[in-house]
C-alpha cells in the first residue's frame, strides 16, 4: 500500500529501541504500521492534509510498553469489588470493607482483595477486625500477592474451619498459640473458604478484563503477558468474547493454568485450549506452573532454612509446589508439545527447580524457540546465574519489589539472614552474566505502572511521595546498589525484553519499518530528566496499530 500516512508524530524525541538504540525526531504510520522514522524532513512528503498529526512538541515517543506477567481480569474485577488497594492501614481497610457492605447490602459474600502484609504485625491480619464491621456476611478477601486471604469468623465457619483442621499439603493456615484459625488462610489453605464462593460469571469476568484493558492501556502498555488463565482464573472464554467483539485491543498471550495436583494428563486438555484459543490478538500458547510460594509466609522454596526472629535457623524450608521429579517429567511434556513454560519461582530452590526442569526439558527434546521464562526471582543464588543465558531462559523480573520498603525491612530480610539477603532481584547481575531481562509488573499484586517499575529498576528505591507507605529506608538507602541497571537496559526490558517473551518481537517492541504501530507517548525526554525522577513521567497517550486506545485528560493535542 501506498499514498500519504495515516498518522504521524513530529517534532519530538523518538527512542525506537532497536539494536542500534537510534534516537529520532519523527515518524509515519500507515495502516496500523510504521513506514518511517527519522528527521521531520524525512517524512514530510508522506503528510498531506488526510494525515493526521501528532505535534510532540518535544514529547518523548516509545514502543507501546508489554508487560510479561500480569492478571488484567483478576485486577480490573477487584477494582469493580471491594478494592482495598487505595488503603495501607488496617484501620483503612475497615473503613473500605465497611463501606463495600453498607453499599452492597445483597451480596451475599464480600468479596475482593488488595491488603498489603505491611499493614499488621508479621503480616497475618485478623479476623475479629473483619467480623467488627461485617459480622453476618462471609468475607474472603486476598492479599496484593494473592498468596494469602483474610477472611472474618462467619466465612471460617461456613468452611468448617476449626483448631482441629489440618492444614493443607501445600498450604498454612495461621492459628493463635491455641491452634484456633486466626482470620488468615495461606497458598492451598485459600482454599478451604475460597471453593464456597459463588464462581465469578462470565460476564464478570468479561467486565473485569475490558477494565484491566483500560487501565493497562492507560499506563502506556499495549500487549502482556496473563500469568494465570484457568484454574481460579477461569478467563478463556472472557478474552475470547472479548477479542470476538472486536473489543481486546491490547496483543495478549495467556498462560494457561497448571493444576499441580494433577499430572501429565492435564496436557491433552491444554492443547484443544490452546487450539481453540487462536485470535488475531490472542493466543494461549504458554503454561504458568506455580513452583512455590512468598518468603512473607515462608512458603517460597528456599535451600537453607529460614531464620527465627532471633536469628537462628528454624526447621522451615518453604514448599514446593510440584515435586521437583515431576516438575522436570511435566516441562519436558510441556515443552514437546511445544508450550511456552512460564514458572513462578520466588526462592532460591524454586530458582534451582525451575532451571532443572528446563535444562531437563532441553537435554530431552533438543533447543527450540519456546523462549520459556521464570518469573519474579527474588533470591537466586549465584551459583544459577550464568545458568539462564547458558540455558536461554528468560529472566522475568517484577522491579518494583527490589527496595527497602517495609515489608523487606520487617518481613523479609530477618528472615533470609546477611547474606541470602545480598542474592534478591538480581537485575545486575543477570545481565552482566548474558541472560535476557523481560519486565512485568504482576498487577494487582502491586502498581501496574510501567514507569514506576523502571524506576525502581534504575535507582533500587522508591520515591518520596511512597514514604509515607513504604518508610523512609526505602527512600533514603539504596537496595544493593550493584543491582541497578541502566535506564536504556530497563526501558528495553519492558519493551524488546517482553515482547520477545511474547513472540512479538517480529511485530512490536521497537519502532521500526514496518512494524505495528503501537506506540506511548510520554511527557517528557526520560534520558533528559534525573534519573531519580523517572516515576514522576506521565503517558499521555497509548495507540496500537496506529489508533489511540488512551489519552490523558489533561494532555496536549
Amino acid at each position: 500500500m501506498t499514498g500519504p500516512a495515516h498518522l504521524a508524530f513530529v517534532n519530538g524525541v523518538v527512542h525506537t529501541v532497536d539494536r542500534r538504540r537510534t534516537r529520532a525526531r519523527a515518524v509515519a504510520v500507515r495502516a496500523g504500521r510504521i513506514v518511517a522514522v527519522g528527521d521531520d524532513a524525512d517524512i514530510r512528503d508522506l503528510v498531506d492534509g488526510s494525515t493526521e498529526v501528532v505535534d510532540l512538541r518535544g514529547r518523548m515517543l516509545l514502543p507501546g510498553f508489554q508487560d510479561a506477567h500480569v492478571h488484567p481480569p483478576g485486577g480490573g474485577l477487584e477494582m469493580l469489588r471491594c478494592d482495598l488497594n487505595p488503603g495501607a492501614t488496617r484501620e483503612d481497610y475497615a473503613w473500605i470493607v465497611r463501606d463495600y457492605a453498607r453499599g452492597h447490602p445483597d451480596a451475599a459474600w464480600i468479596v475482593g482483595g488488595g491488603w498489603s502484609m505491611s499493614a499488621f504485625p508479621n503480616g497475618t491480619p485478623t479476623r475479629d477486625v473483619l467480623d467488627a464491621v461485617v459480622a453476618d456476611r462471609p468475607t474472603y478477601l486476598p492479599n496484593r500477592d494473592g498468596h494469602s486471604a483474610w477472611v472474618n469468623s462467619r466465612a471460617l465457619e461456613l468452611a468448617g474451619v476449626t483448631a482441629g483442621t489440618p492444614d493443607p499439603h501445600d498450604g498454612r493456615i495461621e492459628r493463635d498459640a491455641d491452634g484456633v484459625p486466626t482470620g488468615a488462610l495461606h497458598e492451598g489453605a485459600m482454599r478451604l473458604v475460597e471453593d464456597l464462593i459463588p464462581p465469578t460469571t462470565a460476564r464478570e469476568w468479561e467486565e473485569g478484563l475490558l477494565a484491566g484493558q483500560e487501565h493497562l492501556h492507560a499506563l502506556g502498555i499495549t500487549a502482556w503477558q496473563d500469568a494465570i488463565v484457568g484454574g481460579g482464573y477461569d478467563t478463556l472464554d472472557a478474552y475470547l468474547a472479548v477479542a470476538d467483539r472486536g473489543e481486546l485491543t491490547a496483543r495478549v498471550v495467556g498462560a494457561l493454568w497448571w493444576d499441580r495436583n494433577r499430572g501429565a494428563e492435564q496436557i491433552e486438555g491444554l492443547v484443544a485450549a490452546r487450539e481453540r484459543s487462536e485470535r488475531d490478538r490472542f493466543r494461549a500458547s504458554a503454561v504458568k506452573i506455580m513452583q512455590d510460594g512468598v518468603v512473607e509466609t515462608f512458603t517460597a522454596a528456599v535451600l537453607e532454612p529460614y531464620l527465627d526472629e532471633h536469628g537462628r535457623p528454624t526447621d522451615r524450608r518453604g514448599l514446593s509446589f510440584v515435586d521437583p521429579e515431576a516438575l522436570r517429567d511435566d516441562v519436558r511434556l510441556l515443552d514437546a508439545a511445544g508450550f511456552q513454560v512460564h514458572v513462578h519461582a520466588i526462592g532460591d530452590r524454586a530458582v534451582r527447580e525451575s532451571l532443572d526442569a528446563l535444562e531437563a526439558a532441553r537435554a530431552a527434546n533438543g533447543p527450540n524457540d519456546l523462549r520459556h521464562h521464570i518469573a519474579h526471582l527474588q533470591i537466586v543464588h549465584p551459583d544459577d546465574l550464568p545458568r539462564f543465558a547458558m540455558l536461554g531462559v528468560v529472566a522475568n523480573a517484577q522491579p518494583l519489589w527490589a527496595s527497602y520498603e517495609a515489608q523487606m525491612a520487617d518481613l523479609t530480610v530477618p528472615f533470609l539472614g546477611p547474606e541470602r539477603a545480598t542474592w534478591q532481584y538480581p537485575f545486575g547481575s543477570l545481565v552482566r552474566s548474558g541472560a535476557r531481562l523481560a519486565f512485568g509488573s504482576d498487577w494487582s499484586v502491586s502498581s501496574a505502572n510501567p514507569l514506576e517499575e523502571i524506576h525502581v529498576a534504575v535507582n533500587r528505591r522508591l520515591w518520596e511521595e511512597e514514604a509515607a507507605q513504604a518508610g523512609r529506608r526505602a527512600v533514603e538507602e539504596i537496595f544493593l546498589p550493584e543491582e541497578r541497571i541502566d535506564l536504556e537496559t530497563a526501558v528495553e526490558a519492558f519493551t524488546m525484553g517482553s515482547a520477545y517473551v511474547n513472540h512479538l518481537d517480529d511485530v512490536a517492541g521497537s519502532i521500526e519499518i514496518g512494524k505495528a504501530a503501537d506506540l506511548v507517548v510520554l511527557d517528557r525526554d526520560l534520558f533528559e530528566h534525573p534519573i531519580d525522577e523517572v516515576h514522576a513521567a506521565r503517558v499521555h497517550a497509548t495507540y496500537v496499530e496506529g489508533l489511540r486506545v488512551s489519552a490523558a485528560p489533561d494532555a496536549p493535542d
